[in-house]
């Protein structure tokens, strides 16, 4: 099939590089010139694992290309994806559809025969419905089948995600549409991936209540380890005791700073202003969305705390600036907020993150940036891990202590073992763990 992505960003690239892995022909299509040459040149804008080879190979064999002309791809595309951001709008939290909107108004004027529109980005309910009119309205000839399919792409697993996916959730309201879904997917459907095939409004809030039910469990395990803290209880046992219990699972019951990234801040919330506009309060997710926002400043706190209450002038390494291991995506990371918290507090803070250092520098202002946890923790008064990439899970802690102004290390990710660390000279804090 001839596909057009609309939109090269994270979940388009990706997208449609996996698409053209399958044998599709793909074209990524993004307004950003810059970005595209990039691309064209074989440098990939984002860090994700394997990303920037399975471009180059499916370059190399034809199958993948990339382009700023969408008008000359969408006309002889079957399938047009729209992957495009969608952020939280300024002032009221809503998700901004104004580029989802553009896109399906410039896809209508050059769209030619039977073709399929597929939401591929993060909206709302009812945004299949308005980009429909959108471009019935633009175009009243055009012979389209507008269709819903989220992605549920984990950042530094997406490609695995992609090609072995739990479900894929396909939402559409013309039946015409579902045999070319069908065959969009089919070396998954092949591998006995379940397509899921809903209405186009069912598949919409599939992709929110999914991210906001798993936000929702991190921020339990996460009320639940400052409660461990004040009875004396085990954060990790406890989520080890419920996550056996089937219902409940273990995945996303690891305490922690609180949740970031580009999809949990901004679909909870989005869903939280969706609820209230239909007059349908979802109060667990709003709760959710405080505690969460809450928490991230509490860390720097807890920061300060281990530090003797008081870091003014005082030099705070911190480890892990991204929001989760192996992305440099720093977007709501918790990092962002404790920092601030310990500058408001005026430490003296420098940073290490094995890929997100550039992408901090435009989100976090004064603070210096170390080449290695052991540069940064030079003359330190505290050590902070906020991030648990694999390089901060085997310090050489004899060579952290003889190095810092005062051994101090606080694991906001329990990486460590509590005797591990302390048995070698350090005051050690963790989260919800009796030190």
């Amino acid at each position: 099939m001839k596909i057009t992505m609309i939109g090269a960003g994270y979940v388009g690239l990706v997208s449609g590089v996996c698409f053209a892995d399958f044998g599709h022909e793909v074209v990524c299509i993004d307004k950003d010139a810059s970005k595209i040459q990039a691309l064209t040149a074989g440098r990939i804008p984002i860090f994700e694992p394997g990303l920037e080879q399975l471009v180059a190979d499916n370059v190399k064999d034809g199958r993948l290309s990339f382009s700023t002309d969408l008008a000359a791809s969408v006309s002889q595309s079957d399938v047009i994806f729209i992957a495009v951001g969608t952020p939280s709008r300024r002032g009221d939290g809503h998700a901004d559809l104004s580029y989802v909107y553009d896109a399906a108004r410039e896809i209508a004027a050059h769209v030619t025969g039977f073709t399929v529109i597929v939401t591929k980005s993060t909206v709302p309910v009812g945004t299949g419905d308005e980009v429909e009119r959108i471009m019935r309205e633009t175009n009243p000839d055009a012979d389209i089948a507008v269709v819903s399919n989220p992605e549920f792409l984990r950042e530094g697993a997406a490609i695995d995600d992609f090609k072995r996916p739990d479900r894929i959730v396909i939402g559409l309201n013309d039946e015409r549409a579902r045999g070319v879904m069908t065959g969009v997917y089919r070396p998954l459907y092949l591998n006995q991936a379940p397509l899921l095939f809903t209405s186009r409004r069912t598949s919409e809030l599939i992709k929110y209540a999914g991210n906001a039910f798993l936000a929702m469990k991190i921020t339990f395990i996460n009320e639940m380890a400052d409660l461990c803290e004040k009875v004396g209880a085990n954060v990790q046992e406890v989520a080890r005791g419920i996550g056996l219990d089937g219902r409940i699972g273990a995945k996303f019951l690891h305490a922690g700073p609180g949740y970031g990234g580009s999809c949990f801040p901004k679909d909870t919330l989005a869903l939280v202003k969706t609820a209230q506009d239909h007059d349908s309060p979802v109060r667990l997710i709003e709760t959710t969305v405080a505690v969460n926002d809450n928490r991230k400043r509490a860390m720097g706190r807890k920061v300060i705390a281990a530090a003797g209450g008081e870091v003014r002038g005082k030099k705070i390494a911190v480890l892990g600036l991204t929001f989760k291991p192996n992305t440099d995506d720093m977007r709501d990371s918790p990092a962002i907020a404790i920092i601030q918290a310990l500058t408001d507090g005026g430490a003296i803070v420098t940073g290490y993150d094995p890929e997100g250092m550039e992408n901090a520098k435009h989100v976090i202002d004064g603070i210096a940036y170390a080449d290695s946890p052991y540069e940064a923790a030079e003359n330190a008064d505290a050590l902070v891990i906020v991030t648990e990439w694999n390089e901060f899970r085997a310090l050489n802690l004899d060579r952290l202590k003889s190095s810092m102004k005062n051994p101090v290390l606080v694991d906001l990710r329990n990486i460590y073992h509590p005797d591990e660390v302390t048995k070698h000279g350090f005051s050690y804090t963790s989260v919800g763990r009796p030190e």
